[in-house]
């Protein structure tokens, strides 16, 4: 009993320093957002003061110069669309393809959306941005479509492997209730995967809100910046200083951590 007590003990202890040094860039730049450009580079370590002291002018400043909130809405938008369309597309698909056993299908699966997985995005990305300025997809709503390609590989391959773990029992039962094909999904095998959707929506989250190089490469960013692009170009600003980086930094850190917690948490 001493044993396991003390073998907690030391990864409770072990674990704690893990956390402070998680911990411990973001409070450093939290505390740097309210100093003065002065002060940034000779105390960086140091709380600030009366003299160091500058209150939100940092922050003000950041987010006007980024256009943070047009970035903000124009990603929250990107995720949320992407995020729902991939949802309804690859679970649907993934039913058929596993409920309809066939050539076609079972080529569906395996060769789009199985080699989607395979293929770096490397080797496709520069094809990619010329195709999408041909077809006109550089803007938000065509990026939601090059992102239902990009991640239905991966969510259908989940979907499918769900699916099969479904009673077909149910959805017969279902048609002979009466139900049509589209209602059996929507009413039957929908609510059934709700854990699987919970899941793809989780990673497909943190992907595309995150994504730098898609947008960079399909959006006119002259029109539209997502908060990755947005960021990127803020220390190229010859105008912009070491405060007003660190206070957009502590921006996005504390939103992506409360959309995480949301996502993630209980």
């Amino acid at each position: 009993m001493n044993k396991k007590v003390k073998f907690s003990g030391l990864w409770t202890a072990i674990l704690s320093v893990v956390s402070v040094a998680y911990i411990f860039p973001i409070l450093l730049v939290l505390i740097n957002s309210f100093k003065k450009k002065a002060y940034i580079s000779r105390y960086p370590f140091a709380i600030p003061t009366d003299k160091m002291f500058v209150g939100l002018e940092n922050y003000v400043n950041g987010l006007a110069k980024t256009g943070f909130f047009q970035a903000f809405g124009w990603t929250l938008f990107i995720t949320v669309f992407s995020v729902a369309v991939i949802l309804l597309c690859t679970s649907m698909c993934a039913w058929y393809i596993t409920r309809v056993k066939g050539v076609i299908s079972q080529g569906l699966y395996f060769m789009l959306c199985l080699f989607s997985m395979v293929v770096p995005f490397q080797m496709v990305m520069f094809t990619l941005s010329k195709i999408a300025n041909i077809l006109k997809l550089n803007t938000p709503w065509g990026l939601i479509i090059i992102y239902l390609g990009y991640g239905a590989g991966l969510a259908v391959f989940m979907f499918s492997g769900f699916v099969k773990s479904i009673p077909i029992e149910i959805e017969e039962a279902a048609m002979i209730d009466g139900c049509t094909p589209i209602q059996t999904f929507f009413k039957v095998v929908l609510p059934v995967m709700k854990p699987t959707c919970v899941t793809v929506a989780i990673l497909e989250t943190m992907w595309i809100w995150n994504d730098y190089l898609l947008p960079y490469l399909v959006l006119d960013i002259k029109k539209y910046k997502t908060i990755s692009i947005a960021i990127q170009y803020l220390p190229m600003d010859a105008q912009t200083d070491e405060a007003t980086c660190a206070a957009v930094d502590a921006v996005i850190a504390y939103i992506d951590s409360t959309g995480i917690d949301y996502f993630v948490g209980p």
